[in-house]
């Protein structure tokens, strides 16, 4: 995908759709400040995760979860698991997961009627949320959902809730807590340990399993919960070329995954044929899960 091609589809969908104010619960999106019960679990679950997101956590969660050996099932029957789960993180959302999924698709295929890996990224980039539940381990909400930032690096400051890192045992390892940390400048993301959650499970599953979706569909799923990167503006020391490409494409699905949380219903059975059919093109019947 050129450049141009890129921008010019950006521009389109920018006409296109218009992002609401307010979120399901009447409220600004991503709101962390306002006083609410929501909001205090919401800052409780970001202590954990920040306290625990550690270079050895992640390295133990990915050495697990990277032998896909949970279950074996199609991306539809993952679909269909994923209405079992809540995501104690966000503060906009208490609709089905999959009605999220497919507001966040629907309104992407109205806006980029050409581009189908875009519409099948945004069914599926939430899919990794499984691992919150029994079969999958049953891990807790801070291993699975919420903002994802690197680790084996300085946590920047972009961080909701910043801090709690100060009590994670890597804040105070020399090793760990300067700008670069274990990594090198223009390194590519693709060498950085990122938080472990649905995010990386999910890139695991896709990539493992030889989707054929593009870069940058797979670059989406990966890092659509690193809201320090595309929306504060922070570690782009760490991306290489290839990274900075496909940003542009995580910078037109973010608007979608982010403001499709609404109480628009979609009828899961009339849209499932079309989803299917791109399922088909882009990943085998059954995966390793």
């Amino acid at each position: 995908m050129s450049n141009s091609s890129i921008s010019n589809i950006a521009t389109e969908g920018d006409e296109a759709f218009l992002a609401p104010e307010m979120n399901a619960f009447g409220r600004q999106f991503r709101d962390y400040d306002v006083e609410s019960e929501r909001q205090k679990s919401v800052e409780e679950f970001y202590r954990l995760q920040h306290i625990n997101q550690t270079v050895d956590f992640v390295t133990k969660m990915r050495a697990e979860y990277g032998k896909l050996d949970k279950k074996v099932m199609s991306i539809w029957e993952c679909c269909e698991l994923l209405n079992e789960v809540v995501d104690e993180s966000d503060p906009d959302l208490d609709e089905p997961q999959i009605q999220h999924l497919l507001q966040s698709a629907e309104a992407i295929r109205k806006d980029y009627p050409n581009e189908d890996w875009l519409h099948l990224t945004a069914l599926i980039h939430d899919l990794g949320k499984v691992i919150t539940l029994p079969q999958f381990g049953g891990l807790p909400q801070w291993a699975v959902v919420g903002d994802t930032f690197p680790v084996g690096c300085a946590f920047d400051e972009s961080n909701v809730h910043h801090k709690y890192f100060m009590e994670n045992q890597d804040f105070h390892n020399k090793n760990y807590n300067t700008k670069n940390g274990i990594y090198s400048q223009g390194c590519g993301l693709n060498n950085v340990m990122m938080s472990w959650g649905h995010d990386d499970y999910m890139y695991m599953v896709v990539k493992e399993n030889g989707s054929t979706l593009p870069s940058a569909g797979q670059f989406i799923i990966r890092y659509h919960s690193f809201y320090p990167l595309h929306t504060a503006g922070e570690y782009t020391h760490l991306m290489n070329e290839e990274d900075k490409e496909n940003l542009k494409w995580l910078h037109v699905f973010n608007k979608y995954d982010l403001y499709s949380k609404s109480k628009v219903h979609i009828d899961v059975e009339k849209v499932k044929p079309y989803y299917m059919s791109l399922i088909k093109k882009y990943f085998p019947e059954n995966l390793r899960w």
